[in-house]
């Protein structure tokens, strides 16, 4: 799918479906159902980055994020009206199909750890797309959210450092620190590549913030009897052998994580499927 420019207001032009497509029929109509029913959602994914970067990014989804309580409101509408629905990782992703068409209703990650909250919508930003009014993630959840996709087939590193060039010298440092937490590591790599990949806008990143990272750094000691891979919050599949050969224990479960052995079973039988 490739987008033609439409957007004007505080982001940068974006891309949406050709007119005239059912693609964009279908989303038009997707969208137009969640505006009358209600329920809060931002656009987020490959549109949300577009806007942001004025970067094409092909995609073949809409990634609507939704609060984890607003989720099966939002699907039994779309049920009702008569467009599939499938909860297929209840920890984190919801589908809502018509015929080969669909978009991805969003309200966590993956590994468990980018969760929507009040918080995205309180700083979301106004754009237009397909023709309709919305609101976009905010660009420091929107990096949060992108920084732990490594896996081997999918790398959101290059939509990281695209996004630290648009928006970087705008961005809200305190808040993303805050989003990242105890992964702040994730964010330092990101800023040490960001600044590699661009020496002349190295002055976008705050001196303050690569200051205060690169401290904790230095700060860290070697903790031999925390036998945890965290390797498995950025990506599901590669690090499954340090897991059931090595004997590591998963970052992303309870009580180091959010999820349950369950939903990790559930994530980790996908992988085929979800290539």
């Amino acid at each position: 799918m490739r987008d033609t420019p439409r957007v004007k207001g505080p982001v940068n032009t974006g891309h949406v479906p050709l007119a005239g497509d059912r693609l964009l029929a279908f989303y038009i109509d997707a969208l137009g159902l969640l505006d009358a029913t209600g329920v809060p959602y931002l656009i987020g994914g490959a549109f949300a980055h577009s806007r942001y970067t004025g970067r094409d990014r092909e995609t073949k989804d809409l990634d609507v994020m939704l609060r984890r309580e607003d989720v099966a409101r939002a699907l039994e509408a779309f049920s009702e009206a008569g467009y599939e629905v499938d909860l297929p990782f209840p920890h984190w992703l919801g589908k809502v199909r018509r015929a080969s068409q669909y978009i991805d209703v969003v309200f966590s990650s993956g590994n468990g750890i980018v969760r929507v909250d009040e918080g995205w919508f309180e700083h979301a930003m106004p754009a237009e797309v397909m023709g309709m009014p919305v609101s976009l993630c905010p660009p420091e959840e929107l990096l949060w959210s992108s920084a732990f996709v490594q896996e081997r087939e999918r790398y959101d590193g290059a939509a990281v450092l695209h996004l630290l060039h648009a928006r970087g010298a705008n961005m809200d440092w305190a808040r993303l620190l805050e989003r990242f937490g105890e992964n702040w590591p994730v964010l330092l790599s990101y800023l040490i590549l960001f600044q590699f990949a661009y020496p002349d806008r190295r002055a976008d990143i705050p001196g303050e913030v690569m200051n205060e990272l690169t401290e904790r750094l230095q700060c860290q000691q070697p903790e031999p009897e925390n036998h945890v891979c965290r390797g498995t919050l950025l990506s599901r599949e590669q690090y499954l052998f340090d897991l059931d050969r090595l004997g590591y224990t998963d970052a992303r479960l309870r009580p180091h994580g959010a999820m349950t052995p369950e939903q990790a079973e559930i994530w980790t039988r996908a992988i085929e499927t979800t290539r």
